[in-house]
């Protein structure tokens, strides 16, 4: 089935909206524990995916400027799917574990919250750019596709990228 703009632009508006809403819900609401399972192992597993999605977007990005379309196409898609996953695990995390506080000082704080600050709104914002950076490629909407994802790229590169930063340092904090 071919969608077309008219398909797309209000299930990807839908998506984007019900994501952060799901989340932000998420973080009001009493945690639930699981009998023998470890909750903080996902922050790590988060940053994995990350890191993941980071060097995935970089081998993109060359194999676009290389002409190798069908390489650029998996690393974009696997970007896209291992995403989702994290999404996945984001919400269980904090669905199951209880907040945990950032404790440094002065500047670091600073950093830390800045960081933390700009990778929320830039995490919500990404979704509708990927999504809508994905479809304009399956569709064949080249250049409406190439124009929207020299926006995407770098803010979802900044993303993955201070995802890994705030879980390193907000990593000594989490409980034992």
């Amino acid at each position: 089935m071919q969608w077309t703009d008219k398909q797309a632009v209000p299930l990807i508006a839908t998506v984007s909206v019900v994501i952060p809403v799901v989340v932000a819900v998420l973080l009001y609401t009493p945690t639930v524990a699981v009998s023998g399972f470890d909750p903080y192992v996902l922050p790590f597993l988060n940053a994995i995916i990350n890191s993941t999605v980071t060097l995935l977007l970089l081998a993109g990005l060359y194999f676009v400027k290389t002409g190798r379309l069908r390489a650029h196409k998996i690393c974009m898609l696997a970007s896209v799917g291992l995403s989702a996953l994290f999404l996945v695990s984001y919400v269980v995390y904090h669905g199951m574990a209880q907040e945990t506080k950032f404790g440094g000082e002065g500047p670091v704080r600073q950093l830390y919250f800045f960081l933390l600050i700009s990778h929320i709104v830039l995490a919500a914002a990404i979704v509708p750019l990927v999504l809508f950076t994905v479809y304009r490629s399956l569709a064949g909407q080249f250049e409406r596709h190439k124009k929207l994802a020299r926006i995407t790229f770098p803010l979802w590169l900044y993303v993955t990228v201070t995802g890994v930063v705030v879980y390193l340092m907000i990593s000594p904090y989490y409980p034992q």
